[in-house]
């Protein structure tokens, strides 16, 4: 089998062409004070770049003349990085909280489980109220219904509905989501 010609690269797949990668005649150079320079012959503007000790990026290759930037191609691509992991830190995953009630959950217990659904509401995260039914009680599906209606009652200051009551099986669910 011939070994590949070390001079012959694969074409890029991703991220923006460099120095010898940059392989039509004419660019548009802009420099590390983003000065434009106008447009140059590829071998004059990597020439400068060398001399300056950096990288000659293109930055617009859908341009006619494309535009090419004299930068730093390590430091520009450390900087990206870290815009991006400094975004996704910033960023809060929607989560869907699930609070379930019963038929017969008393006062109290409903109480507990309201201020804990408001706690989710105010970090950001949906709650799903859910009331699970059990043997015949299936039959007095209206208490279910008002046990969660009085859930959102409690609730009222800080959600509205997303979704509207609706009967899965043996369980009644309703969404929440912050005002």
């Amino acid at each position: 089998m011939p070994r590949p010609d070390p001079r012959r690269r694969p074409p890029q797949d991703r991220g923006p062409r460099i120095n010898h990668q940059i392989r039509i005649r004419q660019i548009r150079v802009i420099d590390e004070e983003n000065q434009q320079l106008g447009v140059l012959d590829t071998a004059d503007a990597l020439a400068l770049a060398v001399r300056k000790g950096l990288d000659l990026v293109e930055i617009a290759p859908n341009q006619r003349p494309p535009v090419c930037r004299i930068m730093d191609y390590g430091k520009f691509k450390y900087e990206e990085k870290k815009k991006e992991q400094a975004s996704r830190r910033k960023q809060h995953q929607v989560q869907v909280k699930e609070l379930r009630v019963r038929p017969g959950t008393g006062e109290h217990d409903l109480q507990t489980k309201v201020k804990r659904a408001r706690d989710f509401l105010e970090g950001g995260d949906k709650v799903l109220v859910c009331c699970l039914f059990r043997g015949r009680q299936m039959a007095h599906k209206d208490v279910g219904e008002q046990v969660i209606m009085e859930v959102v009652k409690h609730l009222a200051d800080v959600a509205k509905i997303e979704a509207p009551l609706r009967q899965e099986g043996r369980r009644m669910v309703l969404m929440l989501a912050k005002k």
